[in-house]
């Protein structure tokens, strides 16, 4: 229970209880267990409903000591699907699960998890509840998703998932990354299926979209006719979940962080970290939950001065894979776009892993786009560079 004191003090505060905030959570208490570190969360509990995936080599072997215990599901590879190419990669692959970041966060902050809680006012060294209590600290952290700015160019992976249980064993013995043999509706489309049992099933139907609109029906029909085209017989769907994941095309990164209010630390999604093409955000959020819990004064000013620094890097060296964004969605027929990823998934399994954790070297760099592009050329030349798109942005 929340405490009932109009004033609260705490060290730090996580405002948003998502994934970003819940590595932060875990950091800080491994390393700095004599802050008090309070999180608010609007929703019943810490998460929501998602699961989040990784590949091993993603991030250090650090982080994944540490992440280890996180870990509800893993693989030692997994496979992908084309309509004129088929494939199974080594790379280990994990899962995350929402309930299993709840218990360890609960278990960590104890009542200083306050759920339910809805947000009305956030300043550097204050946040304000809608039913008037307050909470100050040292140190604020905005962890509430993304946030709408006319400074990023921003194409979009929209996605629903069921978690289903199956009348009977489905075979499957490591994920389906991508299957792109289906009918490609509404851009780039593929359903991604995690094996959690014998019988049991997440199976997510997503599209790269040039707009962010979910149709919910839509998408469970279409999860409900793939399960019967392989020959899985649902018996329940147990849980359900969904996102619209930004894919970054172009941007002024400078001007993005005027934006966000002075001296509050903004994390996650809304620090402009994740993976541009991929929307994985689970490497960022480990590696800035070390930075952070590593500073050696946990305050807003300083944390945000971390975060910011680390967000204009990331965005400034992953310039090459906005290009390829801007290859995908605008040089690119939206029904085509599957050819790019098939053509992608034939390279080597090193260089896959590498582009997944966005570390690609120069000749990876130019090894992707060496041979016939999957692309008109003279469409791909119009949109080399960053601010053909910037300008065009309504």
């Amino acid at each position: 229970m929340a405490p009932t004191a109009s004033t609260s003090r705490a060290d730090v505060v996580l405002v948003g209880g998502g994934l970003a905030n819940g590595l932060i959570a875990l950091r800080l208490k491994a390393l700095r267990p004599d802050l008090r570190v309070i999180m608010l969360e609007r929703d019943s509990r810490i998460g929501g409903e998602h699961t989040w995936c990784h590949f091993e080599t993603d991030v250090s072997p650090a982080i994944s000591g540490w992440l280890r215990p996180l870990i509800v599901h893993r693989w030692s590879g997994y496979d992908v699907r084309f309509p004129g190419h088929q494939r199974s990669l080594e790379t280990r692959y994990l899962a995350i699960t929402s309930q299993r970041l709840h218990e360890a966060v609960t278990a960590v902050l104890g009542s200083d998890v306050w759920l339910g809680a809805t947000v009305s006012d956030v300043s550097p060294h204050q946040v304000t509840l809608s039913d008037g209590r307050r909470i100050t600290a040292a140190a604020v952290i905005d962890g509430r998703g993304p946030r709408r700015s006319r400074s990023l160019v921003l194409g979009w992976q929209k996605f629903l998932g069921q978690g289903v249980r199956l009348t009977a064993p489905h075979g499957l013995a490591r994920p389906i990354v991508m299957d792109a043999t289906v009918s490609q509706l509404d851009g780039y489309r593929f359903v991604y299926v995690l094996p959690l049992d014998a019988t049991r099933l997440l199976i997510e139907d997503t599209r790269y979209s040039d707009g962010a609109d979910l149709d919910h029906a839509e998408l469970r029909a279409a999860i409900a006719a793939y399960a019967a085209q392989q020959g899985w017989t649902i018996a329940a769907v147990e849980r359900e979940e969904h996102g619209v994941l930004p894919i970054a095309l172009a941007g002024d990164i400078d001007v993005y962080w005027r934006e966000a209010r002075a001296q509050v630390a903004e994390v996650g999604l809304r620090a402009a970290l994740f993976q541009p093409t991929t929307g994985y955000s689970l490497p960022d959020a480990a590696r800035l939950a070390d930075q952070i819990a590593a500073l050696p004064h946990i305050t807003s000013a300083h944390v945000r001065t971390c975060v910011e620094t680390h967000s204009k890097a990331a965005w400034r060296k992953r310039r090459y894979f906005r290009l390829l964004n801007r290859m995908l969605f605008k040089a690119c027929a939206p029904d085509q776009r599957y050819k790019v990823l098939e053509r992608f998934y034939r390279l080597g399994g090193p260089l896959i892993q590498r582009f997944y954790a966005a570390r690609l070297t120069p000749f990876d760099k130019a090894r992707v786009l060496m041979g016939k592009p999957p692309v008109p050329i003279v469409a791909a030349l119009g949109y080399l560079g960053e601010s053909s798109v910037i300008e065009d942005k309504p």
